[in-house]
């Protein structure tokens, strides 16, 4: 089986949704299940309902799971393999206070050498303090992996010292997820996992776990600023993007594509899910940082967006619908419109929002040209019947006639009254999907 393992002590970023649809993916391509493993270990950083907040956005995703398992659930299960490793000679209590580690580590640092544990430490302190003693897996072996995106990573014997496996009767990360992935075909996950690879294979070795386990490291995903993602940047959080009205599908194509170019040039931009599962192949995925492009996303979703049915886009137009049913083919035909201008629903909403807004809060987000707003505004209501059945370009001129405006003066205003913004666009073809709406535009 796969698994996709998020810890509920925050939101859910764009690295966590990469690796969870590329568990996914390869979960469908190998015809294995694909199960969540919420890791709530850390118990005083765990946030309440943290964990169905994730589960909501993996199905927001499409992301079907066969089942959903809570880490701490095998707590019993973690502190017996410990044991046994002790009773074997592989794992060792120790007794080291924290006061000693830290002294060694400013020593090691005095000394300008990598700080490494020493194993006839362990019991220097023993019966000196209170508290239980940890314990660490003896480690003192080099170790070796293939990574489906890296190649071959090597650590040397000296890279990895005695390191702890339970603490305070928890287990530590990397040993419950040792022990939690025994069943596992394929370990995919983000790179700031590499250096914990070497160890949970050490705790498989000792504990006689199967090695047949394959791994694949995501690169890091850089930020504007050529930068690692970190949560400073909005566009990391999977909630802010899809409340900037991104379809889920277009940040789910985005992320499958990022880095991987052979797929986009057998794909292209536009497809779903299952579609990729075939052509889907984690070796292909470049092993350099990924550059986050939020514009390449947006555009995506715009074409995904104009795939859609227009009935679709009729709910964040719900205070609109006596307009849209007063004249159902003109307000399609608007949706349709601003379609090819937007890349978000919620940009979508507020550009036809906008054309609808209030006479006068239109005049009060116009920086200048008041006057010729107010005159222009007083010509199109005096003459209302006129115009309704005029084309682009008889109103333009009708409206320059009566108001003495041209240039500047005149399109400016004219704009701002009938989409309640000064740039967009071009008038004419606004117009004419307007046309039924102007009397409404002009008297609210």
């Amino acid at each position: 089986m796969l698994r996709f393992a998020p810890s509920p002590t925050g939101d859910m970023h764009i690295g966590n949704l990469r690796a969870a649809i590329f568990n996914y993916i390869m979960a469908k391509k190998l015809k294995q299940p694909f199960i969540i493993r919420i890791e709530d270990t850390d118990l005083e950083r765990n946030i309440k309902g943290k964990d169905k907040e994730i589960l909501a956005l993996l199905q927001t995703f499409g992301l079907e799971f066969s089942s959903v398992i809570y880490q701490s659930d095998n707590f019993a299960l973690h502190r017996d393999l410990a044991l046994k490793l002790i009773k074997e000679g592989k794992a060792f209590y120790c007794y080291c206070s924290k006061e000693f580690l830290d002294e060694k580590r400013e020593e090691a640092k005095a000394q300008k050498i990598a700080f490494r544990y020493k194993d006839e430490w362990a019991e220097l302190e023993k019966g000196a303090k209170s508290t239980s003693p940890i314990i660490r897996l003896r480690a003192n072996e080099a170790v070796s992996f293939i990574d489906s995106i890296k190649g071959e990573i090597s650590f040397n014997a000296n890279e990895i010292d005695s390191f702890v496996i339970m603490r305070n009767d928890i287990p530590t990360y990397n040993f419950a997820c040792s022990i939690d992935d025994k069943e596992m075909s394929y370990i995919i996950r983000g790179e700031d996992h590499i250096s914990n690879t070497p160890k949970q294979i050490l705790i498989k070795r000792a504990l006689g776990f199967s090695e047949n386990v394959k791994y694949a490291h995501l690169p890091i995903i850089l930020n504007e600023e050529h930068k690692k993602m970190s949560k400073r940047d909005k566009a990391s959080s999977v909630e802010w993007l899809l409340s900037q009205g991104l379809e889920a599908r277009a940040i789910a194509n985005y992320l499958i594509l990022l880095g991987n170019t052979k797929l986009e040039n057998k794909l292209g931009e536009l497809f779903s899910l299952e579609s990729c599962i075939e052509h889907f192949c984690l070796e292909n995925v470049a092993s350099n940082p990924a550059q986050f492009d939020y514009k390449k996303m947006a555009q995506i979703s715009r074409d995904i967006m104009r795939e859609r049915e227009i009935s679709s886009f009729y709910p964040l137009f719900s205070h609109l619908a006596s307009m849209r049913l007063n004249s159902p083919q003109s307000f399609d035909d608007l949706i349709a419109l601003y379609l090819n201008e937007v890349g978000t629903q919620i940009a979508l909403k507020e550009h036809i929002d906008s054309i609808f807004l209030e006479i006068g809060k239109k005049r009060e987000n116009l920086v200048e040209f008041h006057n010729e707003f107010d005159s222009i505004l007083k010509v199109i209501r005096e003459n209302l019947d006129k115009i309704q059945g005029y084309d682009y370009n008889e109103f333009k001129d009708f409206i320059a006639t009566q108001s003495g405006y041209k240039g500047k003066s005149l399109f400016k205003p004219l704009r701002m009254i009938l989409s309640g913004q000064e740039h967009g666009i071009e008038l004419d073809k606004l117009y004419h999907v307007l046309k039924p709406f102007i009397s409404d535009i002009v008297r609210k």
